[in-house]
């Protein structure tokens, strides 16, 4: 059985063009590719809301964010190629340390190969 996604680029497109048409432009190099990875969906997400939440909405809908395996070992390969502590992830993509270390604990072989 095939698992389907939501169509991340026809949901942003059409939340852009309806309730935030000038953001088009900084969004428009993500909504070009051809698929969008859970990284890209975070990046369109600040992009778009940073502003028009408020904090308490915005720590809501934290709560509620899942991520695959490919978008996990993206994050962990980037806090090693520029050097991040936990902390300093969490503070850039929002998610707690303790994810964090649970992530690098499940996934350390696929980050550091033998």
């Amino acid at each position: 059985m095939k698992s389907t996604s939501p169509n991340y680029k026809k949901i942003y497109t059409d939340i852009i063009l309806m309730q935030h048409p000038n953001k088009l432009d900084a969004c428009k190099e993500i909504l070009c590719k051809k698929e969008l990875t859970a990284l890209d969906v975070i990046k369109l997400n600040q992009t778009i809301f940073k502003d028009s939440l408020s904090k308490k909405q915005f720590e809501d809908n934290q709560k509620h964010r899942s991520y695959d395996e490919r978008a996990i070992v993206k994050i962990l390969e980037f806090q090693r190629k520029n050097n991040l502590n936990n902390t300093q992830v969490s503070s850039l993509m929002n998610i707690s340390r303790n994810t964090i270390s649970k992530w690098k604990k499940k996934f350390i072989y696929q980050i550091f190969p033998k």
